[in-house]
C-alpha cells in the first residue's frame, strides 16, 4: 500500500490535515494522487541535494504529466482533468533553471505525510493504551443503559401487576359480601367459605408477591443511583474542573441528564405503586396482611433514594467567569461575571416554576467578604438551554467588596494572599413535586476575586494548582497546607495551557526539556514533585521572575502572536541550548529553528541558525529574543522573511533558508507572510522602498522592507540589561567601539569571529532604529524637490544632515546599488533607505 493510500484511509481529522497540506498551488494534490506510486518511488531527497539527478527526475515528471493528460483526452468526462493537468505541466515549467528546488519541495511534501501517518500511529498508540479504561468506561455505560431500560420494562410489568392486583381484591370483596346475602345450605356456604380462602390466599400472596417485587426493584434503583451519584456525577464534576483550566474534556451534561430522568421517574413511579396500597389497605386488610407491616421500610427508602437522587441532580454546569477574563474562575470586583445551573431531572410541568437564588459563601474566618450583585432570582427553564434542559442562566452579576470592622476589608488569619483565597457561590431553590418536598442546594467551583488586573496571573495559577490537585470543592483553605505536585500532573496541566492558547499541547521532548530544567537530569522524573512555592512564589535562579511568569508569559505571547506557527508545529519551543547545537550542526547551512527565550520575564520568542565557515566548520548563531512590544509591531513571519546581516561589502543576506529539520522556509512561513510583492502590492506602483535596521551589536542586522514612513517612526523598548539576557542564549557588546561595523562600510570578518563564544555563537539584536525628530520646515523642502538625473543627491544630503547635526559627527557612505541606499552611520544604529534617484 502507497503512502498516498494510507493517508486516504485515516480518520476525518488526520485527512482533513492532509487534505489542507495541499490546499495551495506549490505541489497539486491531483498530481500526488495520478502519479502517486512513481512519486513515492524516487529518491526525492537526494534529488534535492544532486541537481543531475533532480533534471533527470523533472524530465521524467513531465513525461508522466504528458501520459496522464493524454490519457484523459481518450476517457469522457475528464476534461477539467485534462485542462489542469496541462496548467500543472506549464506551471512545473519554472523549474526547468532549478530543479532541485522542486525535488526539495516534493521532497517536504512527503515528509509533511509521513509525520501526519505518524502523528495518527502515535494517536492509535495512545487510544490503545487507553482503550481498557475507555472500554471500561463504555462497558458501564452499558450496565447503567442496560440497568435501566430493564427497570422501565420492570415497571411497565409491575403497572399490569398492580391493576390485577386490584381486580383479584375487589373480585374476593364482591364474593365475601355477598357471602351471607345468598340462602343457601351450610354445606354450600362452607364450600363457598372454602373457595374464600383460597382467593384470600392467592391475594396475600400477590401482595407478598407485589411488595416482594418493589423491594427488589429498590435495591435495584439503589444500585443504579449509586453509580450515577458516586461514580458518574463524579467523573464528570472532576472532568469539569479539568476543563476549566484547559483540559479538553468532554462536559456535556445530556447523557446525565437522560440517566437522571429516567432513574427519577422510574421512582415516581414507585411512590405511585405505594400509594396505589395504601389505597387497597384502605378497602381491605386482613391479619397478617403484609402491607401495613412492609410498606412504611418500602416508603422510607423511596423517599430516601428520590431525594437523595433529586439533590444529586442540581449541578453547576458552567461555572462562574468573565467574559473578558484570563480563564473561568477568576473573577474582579464590579466586573460582570454569569454562572449557569441546570437541574438534571428534565420535566415539562417544572417548567419555570422552581426559583432559583444565588447567594455568596462568606464563611471562612478572615477571608474578604462581598456582597453580589444583579439579578439574584431567577427560575430554572427550558428556554435559556440550547437542548431544552432545566437551566437558570444568571449572566450580569457582579461582586462588591463588603466593609468589616470600621471599613476594613477583613484579616486573613491564614498568611494567604488575597489570590490564595478561594471563594464559592451558592445556589439554592425548593423541589415540591408528587408529593415530595425537598431543598435543593449546589455551589460552584472555588473561584478566586482579584481588585486589579495585575492579580490576574497569581489568580490563574491558583485556580491552575487547586484544581490540578483537588477534588474537594469545599476546601476554601486548600492553600494553608496544600500538596506539591507530581511531575506527572504538572506536565499534563501544563500541556492543557498550550493546548487552550495555541491548539497544540506539549509534546514528550518538550515536557523532558522543561523537567531537566527543573529536576537536573535524571533517568525518569515519575518521582519528582512540584511545591506550590516553587510553582508561584520562589524566583528561578539567576532571575528575578518565578516559574509560572516565566511560562505565564510565553503562554500569552504564543495565544496573541504565535498562535498559529505553534499550532502547525513551526516553532520548537522547548529546547535545551545543548540540544539545539547538535540538531543543528548537522543540518546544512540556513537551517534553524524557533525557541522559547529562558531570559525574558514576558515571554521571548528567538531562533538560531547554522552557517559554515570557508573550512566547512559549523557555527550557530542565535538572534536576540522577540518580545511582545517587537511582534505587536512586525509578525513573526514576516521577520523571519525579510531578516538580514550585513556581509562583506555590506550587501545584506538573509541566512535563514530551511526550518528543522529540512523544510523550506517560504514552504513553512510563506503562508502567513503579510506583505505582497508585485502587482499585488500597491505601493511598488508608486515608491519602491525599504528601511533597513542595523544592529552595531555584532555586525548583523534586521531588514524590513516598507514604505519609509510606516517604518521609520517604529518605537522599540532599549536593549535588556545583561541580567535579564540568558548568557546562553547571546553575547552580547555594550559600547559602539566592540562592534565590527561601527563606522564602517564593510565587515571585518576577523573582527567579527572575535565577538563569537567558542561555540562559534553570537546573538543578533533585533533592535528598531531610535525615533528621529522630523526637520524643520525649511529643512524638509530640500526633500521635496524632485531629482532629476544631474542631480548630486550626495552633496544635498550631506548638507542636509549636516544642518540638523543628526548624525554627532558620524560619517555616512553612500551604498552603490540601483535604487541608491545611503547608509547612515551612528553609534548603535545603522540605518539604511532606499531611496529612487528619479521621480
Amino acid at each position: 500500500m502507497t503512502q498516498w493510500d494510507q493517508l486516504q484511509q485515516l480518520d476525518t481529522v488526520y485527512s482533513q490535515r492532509a487534505f489542507d497540506l495541499y490546499n495551495g498551488d506549490e505541489f497539486p494534490m491531483e498530481v500526488r494522487h495520478y502519479l502517486a506510486q512513481w512519486i513515492e518511488s524516487q529518491d526525492w531527497e537526494r534529488a534535492s541535494r544532486d541537481s543531475s539527478q533532480a533534471a533527470f527526475l523533472f524530465q521524467v515528471l513531465l513525461e508522466n504529466l504528458d501520459n496522464q493528460f493524454s490519457r484523459f483526452a481518450q476517457e469522457r468526462d475528464c476534461f477539467l482533468l485534462q485542462r489542469n493537468f496541462r496548467r500543472y505541466k506549464q506551471n512545473f515549467n519554472k523549474f526547468q533553471e532549478e530543479p532541485c528546488t522542486l525535488a526539495a519541495i516534493i521532497n517536504w511534501f512527503l515528509l509533511k505525510e509521513k509525520e501526519i501517518l505518524n502523528d495518527a500511529e502515535l494517536a492509535l498508540q495512545v487510544q490503545t493504551l487507553q482503550v481498557q479504561s475507555a472500554a471500561m468506561e463504555l462497558e458501564s455505560h452499558r450496565q447503567i443503559e442496560k440497568r435501566l431500560k430493564d427497570f422501565k420494562t420492570r415497571i411497565e410489568v409491575m403497572e399490569h401487576s398492580i391493576r390485577c392486583l386490584e381486580e383479584q381484591q375487589d373480585e374476593f370483596d364482591f364474593k365475601y359480601q355477598t357471602l351471607h346475602m345468598d340462602s343457601c345450605t351450610e354445606e354450600e356456604k362452607n364450600r363457598q367459605l372454602e373457595g374464600l380462602q383460597k382467593m384470600l390466599n392467592a391475594l396475600d400472596k400477590s401482595r407478598k408477591d407485589f411488595l416482594s417485587e418493589i423491594l427488589a426493584m429498590l435495591d435495584a434503583a439503589d444500585s443504579v443511583g449509586s453509580s450515577l451519584i458516586n461514580d458518574e456525577l463524579v467523573d464528570w464534576k472532576r472532568r469539569q474542573q479539568k476543563s476549566c483550566i484547559g483540559a479538553p474534556d468532554d462536559t456535556s451534561l445530556e447523557q446525565l441528564e437522560k440517566w437522571f430522568t429516567q432513574i427519577i421517574d422510574s421512582m415516581f413511579q414507585l411512590q405511585k405503586f405505594l400509594q396505589k396500597l395504601d389505597e387497597l389497605l384502605g378497602k381491605m386488610s386482613y391479619e397478617n396482611d403484609p402491607i401495613p407491616i412492609q410498606k412504611p421500610s418500602l416508603q422510607s427508602r423511596v423517599d430516601t433514594l428520590l431525594t437523595c437522587l433529586i439533590k444529586s441532580a442540581f449541578v453547576v454546569e458552567t461555572q462562574p467567569s468573565m467574559p473578558q477574563g484570563r480563564g473561568p474562575l477568576v473573577l474582579r470586583t464590579n466586573v460582570q461575571f454569569s454562572v449557569k445551573v441546570r437541574f438534571l431531572y428534565k420535566v415539562p410541568e417544572l417548567n419555570h416554576v422552581l426559583k432559583v437564588t444565588v447567594s455568596v459563601d462568606n464563611t471562612v474566618k478572615g477571608f474578604r467578604r462581598f456582597n453580589v450583585l444583579g439579578t439574584l432570582i431567577k427560575s430554572l427553564n427550558m428556554a435559556e438551554s440550547m437542548n431544552g434542559g432545566m437551566v437558570a442562566d444568571f449572566r450580569h452579576l457582579t461582586f462588591k467588596d463588603q466593609k468589616v470592622g470600621g471599613g476594613g476589608k477583613g484579616i486573613n488569619d491564614l498568611s494567604l494572599s488575597v489570590t490564595e483565597e478561594l471563594h464559592s457561590v451558592n445556589f439554592q431553590t425548593q423541589f415540591d413535586y408528587q408529593g415530595l418536598s425537598v431543598t435543593l442546594e449546589t455551589s460552584s467551583l472555588p473561584f478566586v476575586v482579584i481588585s486589579n488586573s495585575s492579580q490576574q496571573q497569581s489568580a490563574w495559577a491558583s485556580v491552575l494548582w487547586f484544581n490540578m490537585l483537588c477534588s474537594d470543592a469545599k476546601n476554601k483553605k486548600f492553600f494553608e497546607s496544600c500538596s506539591a505536585a507530581s511531575w506527572a500532573q504538572f506536565g499534563e496541566m501544563l500541556s492543557w495551557q498550550f493546548l487552550s492558547c495555541g491548539k497544540r499541547g506539549l509534546n514528550n521532548q518538550q515536557l523532558q526539556t522543561l523537567a531537566f530544567k527543573l529536576f537536573g537530569k535524571e533517568q525518569n522524573y515519575e518521582n519528582c514533585t512540584i511545591p506550590w512555592t516553587r510553582f508561584s512564589k520562589e524566583n528561578l535562579p539567576y532571575t528575578n521572575f518565578t516559574l509560572w511568569v516565566w511560562l505565564d508569559g510565553i503562554l500569552n505571547l504564543v495565544k496573541v502572536y504565535l498562535s498559529d506557527l505553534w499550532s502547525d508545529g513551526s516553532i520548537m519551543g522547548f529546547i535545551n541550548k545543548g540540544k539545539e547545537r547538535v540538531l543543528l550542526k548537522k543540518k546544512q547551512h540556513g537551517t534553524f529553528l524557533l525557541r522559547f527565550s529562558e531570559s525574558i520575564k514576558d515571554g521571548g520568542v528567538t531562533f538560531s541558525w547554522v552557517q559554515y565557515s570557508n573550512n566547512g566548520d559549523p557555527s550557530v548563531q542565535t538572534v536576540k529574543p522577540f518580545t511582545s512590544n517587537d511582534l505587536k509591531q512586525i509578525a513573526l513571519p514576516d521577520i523571519l522573511c525579510n531578516f538580514r546581516i550585513m556581509v562583506a561589502e555590506n550587501v545584506p543576506v538573509n541566512p535563514l533558508c530551511h526550518l528543522y529539520p529540512n523544510i523550506p522556509k517560504d514552504q513553512a512561513f510563506g503562508k502567513y507572510y503579510s506583505e505582497k510583492t508585485g502587482e499585488e502590492n500597491p505601493y511598488l506602483k508608486y515608491l519602491r522602498t525599504k528601511l533597513v535596521f542595523v544592529s552595531k551589536e555584532n555586525g548583523c542586522a534586521d531588514v524590513r522592507e516598507g514604505p519609509v514612513s510606516d517604518l521609520s517612526t517604529l518605537d522599540r523598548d532599549p536593549p535588556s540589561s545583561v541580567s535579564e539576557v540568558d548568557e546562553e542564549d547571546s553575547v552580547l557588546l555594550h559600547s559602539p567601539e566592540n562592534s565590527p561595523m561601527f563606522s564602517s562600510s564593510t565587515i571585518d570578518v576577523s573582527l567579527l569571529n572575535s565577538v563569537l563564544d567558542n561555540d562559534g555563537e553570537s546573538l543578533v539584536p533585533n533592535d528598531f532604529a531610535p525615533q528621529i525628530s522630523p526637520p524643520p520646515e525649511s529643512d524638509m523642502d530640500l526633500l521635496k524637490e524632485p531629482l532629476c538625473p544631474d542631480f548630486d543627491s550626495d552633496r544635498v544630503l550631506q548638507d542636509f544632515t549636516d544642518s540638523l547635526n543628526i548624525l554627532n559627527g558620524q560619517t555616512f557612505s553612500v551604498l552603490s546599488d540601483d535604487l541608491g541606499i545611503i547608509n547612515l552611520s551612528n553609534g548603535f544604529h545603522d540605518i539604511a533607505y532606499n531611496m529612487p534617484l528619479t521621480p
